[in-house]
């Protein structure tokens, strides 16, 4: 009974997280707030954050004896798995704009920017080069690279569902904002897993 309950507590963060971000809310909000829509981002992210932690403390109620363990040599492909998440968020960071993810660069500048990076415009330099979500695969990496048991093989198999669903919506968003040159941007950049730029490495 408690993984039912888990599985429902983790799906509902999913639904609301996504509901509150998706272009049908948004939308609604950003006509019936007027000017003080700029206030929406830091909103979203405070409800996400307080949301989310009786989901934690659930979770971590519900944790069993571990039917998995990074032990011997297993440790080091575990590190691998943490210093390239750290190093996606690190790479990931650079270039993105982090008040305009936070929602305060909407605030100051009484704006509803919908670009995350530091330009508002598309950006497919650096790290964003190499795939469209560095970010998303980062977190997926993350959530792998611990001890695990049933109920965190339960809430690591729906995040990561949400991930690569949430990836897809999101993708369907940023081709309303930037049209052909996110489509083209798609075509030449992989979403996760980087293997358009590993074969045009490989094909040199």
């Amino acid at each position: 009974m408690k993984y039912v309950i888990l599985s429902v507590l983790v799906i509902a963060w999913c639904f609301l997280h996504s509901a509150m971000i998706s272009v049908s809310v948004t939308e609604y909000f950003h006509k019936r707030l007027g000017p003080a829509f700029r206030f929406y981002r830091l909103f979203f992210n405070m409800i996400s954050a307080l949301t989310l932690i009786p989901v934690v403390l659930y979770a971590s109620s519900a944790r069993t004896e571990p039917i998995f363990r990074w032990d011997g040599y297993l440790r080091i492909f575990q590190f691998l798995l943490l210093g390239t998440a750290a190093l996606l968020f690190f790479l990931g960071a650079s270039r993105y704009d982090a008040a305009q993810l936070l929602g305060f660069k909407q605030i100051r500048e009484g704006t509803s920017a919908k670009g995350i990076t530091d330009a508002g415009e598309l950006e497919t330099s650096g790290v964003l080069g190499i795939m469209r979500h560095p970010w998303y695969l980062a977190t997926i990496l993350l959530i792998w690279a611990r001890q695990l048991d049933i109920s965190t093989i339960l809430v690591n198999t729906i995040l990561t569902s949400y991930v690569i669903t949430g990836g897809c919506l999101e993708e369907k968003k940023l081709v309303r904002e930037f049209g052909e040159k996110y489509r083209a941007y798609q075509k030449r950049v992989s979403m996760l897993i980087p293997y358009k730029w590993l074969k045009s490495k490989i094909m040199k």
